[in-house]
């Protein structure tokens, strides 16, 4: 049964920083692609950023040069690391785990499993 558990969400005031950590248990996350998504009320699911099996990582146009996507395979965790946080990054973010190689193209369609979710909020 997979498991993935995000923690590190919470309130910080535009400009700053947070981490986000993504532990998984009953999968690899070395292997397969493995994404982080984000939601705001209204508002439909969307791609942040997206790291494949080799470790080529994909990032959406407004978080890029901000946000940074890694695994630590030896803890089996993924991360999103945010910096210059704006207002306009609040939303859940959830991360998700693919039964595949390759991200595709980034759509939630494409994963298979998904995290409960973490809350940022980000105050101007």
């Amino acid at each position: 049964q997979v498991q993935l558990v995000e923690t590190g969400g919470g309130s910080v005031q535009a400009g700053g920083s947070l981490g986000l950590s993504c532990a998984a248990s009953g999968y690899t996350v070395s292997r397969n692609c493995m994404g982080w998504f984000r939601q705001a009320p209204g508002k439909e699911r969307e791609k942040v950023a997206t790291v494949n099996g080799g470790g080529l990582s994909s990032y959406a146009d407004s978080v890029k040069g901000r946000f940074t996507i890694f695994k630590d395979n030896s803890k089996n965790t993924l991360y999103l690391q945010m910096i210059g946080l704006k207002a306009d990054d609040t939303a859940m973010y959830y991360c998700a785990a693919s039964s595949r190689f390759a991200c595709a193209s980034g759509s939630p369609t494409d994963f298979t499993y998904w995290g409960q979710g973490t809350q940022v909020t980000v105050s101007s």
